[in-house]
């Protein structure tokens, strides 16, 4: 089959990418490049280089596509706390353009990448579909406000979407040749192991003072090679009829920011002093999945939970690309 991935230079576009061209599929790529790395991106890949919002660029890449992967997008809590009208515009009201060029083409089947951020505080742990979608900060709100175009577009045009809906996404593709290349980076573990090359010994946490047993925010992580085999099995279900829907990808079970720092030091070797700063403004106290409506739906279940070859993946390939992809 033929997919679009927006976002197809990010972290997690590239390695679904690939992911793709494995099983056989043919994959057009749509990236800004504001944040993606076009040395990412599979050769086997057709890379343009354009937005989601951008109808030139749609025409050039949508032709002949039997759905979309929409990955692209602002995904920074803090960010979109200081700049709110940046993350609506790229998160919700630029995709609409693409809503809008996916009818004209006669392509009626998206994948979109949301985020655990719509619940906010959830009322229990761990969290299922049908909690209350209250997000608590911006970045959760726009990916929200673009599940329901999405959730309208169905009523009206057919088109029918799965919406992931993830939890913390880490990890690298296992012989250390694709990861993580964020810049700035706020994401906890590739923080971790930056510091940690970097002979720093002492590494600052967001906020002690959480109600959770140690003080510190408590996550969800999911492998990035489980979250795009997720993503592989959605397309092709949708391309052969699912009907959509929105689905949690996680593992089930929460560590605290301590214990991830405590974990790196493992697998590292090298000790890693946890100093306690401000709180991060957007920042929930707990976020863990029940990704059971995944597995029984989709047939979906993660390969590599265990925390430590999460982070050893992560280590590969920070060992080998310690500036990223340049």
């Amino acid at each position: 089959m033929r997919f679009l991935l927006t976002g197809g230079a990010g972290y997690i576009g590239s390695i679904t990418t690939r992911v793709l061209l494995d099983a056989g599929h043919e994959c057009m790529v749509l990236d800004t490049l504001e944040r993606g790395h076009a040395e990412a991106v599979d050769p086997r890949a057709k890379l343009i280089v354009g937005s989601v919002g951008d109808r030139e660029a749609l025409t050039q890449a949508l032709p002949g596509c039997d759905a979309v992967m929409h990955l692209a997008g602002y995904i920074e809590v803090a960010e979109s706390v200081a700049e709110p009208q940046k993350y609506l515009r790229a998160n919700a009201l630029e995709p609409m353009i693409m809503l809008d060029e996916m009818t004209r083409h006669g392509v009626s089947a998206m994948v979109f990448s949301s985020t655990a951020a719509v619940y906010g505080e959830p009322k229990s742990v761990p969290i299922r579909e049908d909690a209350p979608t209250m997000p608590v900060n911006p970045y959760g709100a726009s990916k929200l406000a673009f599940e329901q175009a999405l959730d309208g577009c169905h009523s009206r045009h057919g088109i029918r979407s799965i919406r992931f809906r993830y939890f913390n996404v880490a990890g690298a593709w296992p012989d250390g040749s694709m990861g993580e290349a964020h810049e700035p980076e706020s994401h906890l573990i590739p923080r971790v192991l930056r510091s940690i090359s970097a002979g720093q010994t002492r590494f600052e946490v967001y906020g002690g003072d959480y109600p959770t047993p140690d003080g510190t925010c408590i996550r969800d992580y999911i492998h990035v090679l489980d979250l795009a085999e997720a993503h592989r099995i959605a397309l092709e279900a949708l391309v052969g009829g699912h009907d959509g829907g929105v689905f949690n990808l996680g593992n089930g079970e929460g560590y605290s920011n301590r214990a991830v720092i405590e974990t790196c030091s493992k697998v590292t070797g090298r000790e890693v002093e946890v100093e306690i700063g401000p709180r991060r403004p957007g920042d929930p106290a707990v976020l863990v999945a029940s990704a059971e409506k995944a597995y029984a739906e989709l047939g979906w279940t993660p390969k590599r939970g265990d925390l430590a070859e999460i982070i050893g993946d992560a280590w590969k390939w920070h060992l080998e690309h310690p500036t990223g992809y340049r």
